[in-house]
């Protein structure tokens, strides 16, 4: 019942803090637009055309709809400890992309800082922790790390198809007018063996830490299941 509660916890102080790095950062992108006259529905949608807000909203909402709507099969899809292994993969590369590619491009201050400390430092390291704690033994076999790739591959075919259209781009390394089809196509070729050994990293931590988690009896409801 302690550990449960514990995990609980966890799981309220993760999502609380997801919610309020994307409310924050959405609230700082909606007055930065206003006050270069874009308008703010223009900036919405500009806020869900990146890859770190669609996975901090995929985490957030993986932890809030499992505890408010246990029943619901999405719900119990998310929750599921697969479903939470590929999370982990998609927030690891969110923090490593920006720590390698993207921070320097740009010096947040004040609020904006803390958001963007949140979703690419805190929340990746917070929801690494959570799933060694706490994130039951998932089975994981080495081809559901290329099956995580699906997601990474559609948010690709998404941005290059909307840029097509709107000459917008959220990341410079999948900025077609600069790069060229050739050179994104190849920076997503790099991208996606990332994602693919960051996946293999997470089923080979899975396979790891099972021995361990085995000693110890599953919370009730819990288990294996994908």
């Amino acid at each position: 019942m302690k550990n449960h509660q514990t995990r609980r916890a966890f799981e309220v102080a993760l999502l609380t803090a997801g919610w309020f790095a994307l409310g924050l950062q959405l609230y700082h992108g909606v007055a930065a637009g206003l006050a270069q006259g874009v308008p703010w529905p223009i900036s919405v949608f500009n806020f869900f055309s990146y890859f770190t807000i669609l996975t901090n909203l995929l985490l957030a909402a993986g932890l809030t709809l499992p505890l408010l709507f246990p029943d619901m099969r999405f719900s119990r899809f998310l929750g599921r400890p697969a479903a939470r292994s590929a999370s982990l993969t998609y927030i690891a590369i969110v923090g490593l992309v920006y720590e390698l590619l993207l921070r320097e491009l740009w010096h947040p201050t004040g609020l904006q800082w803390l958001a963007d400390l949140m979703l690419h430092d805190a929340i990746p390291l917070g929801y690494f922790v959570y799933w060694v704690l706490y994130v039951p033994p998932a089975r994981l076999r080495w081809h559901d790390a290329l099956r995580w790739l699906a997601y990474p591959a559609a948010y690709l075919g998404y941005t290059l198809l909307r840029g097509t259209f709107l000459g917008h781009y959220p990341y410079p390394f999948l900025n077609v007018l600069h790069l060229g089809y050739e050179g994104v196509l190849l920076n997503s070729a790099f991208l996606a063996m990332a994602f693919f050994a960051m996946g293999s990293l997470v089923v080979a931590l899975d396979a790891r830490l099972k021995a361990a988690r085995t000693v110890r009896s599953d919370p009730p409801g819990e288990g294996d299941a994908r």
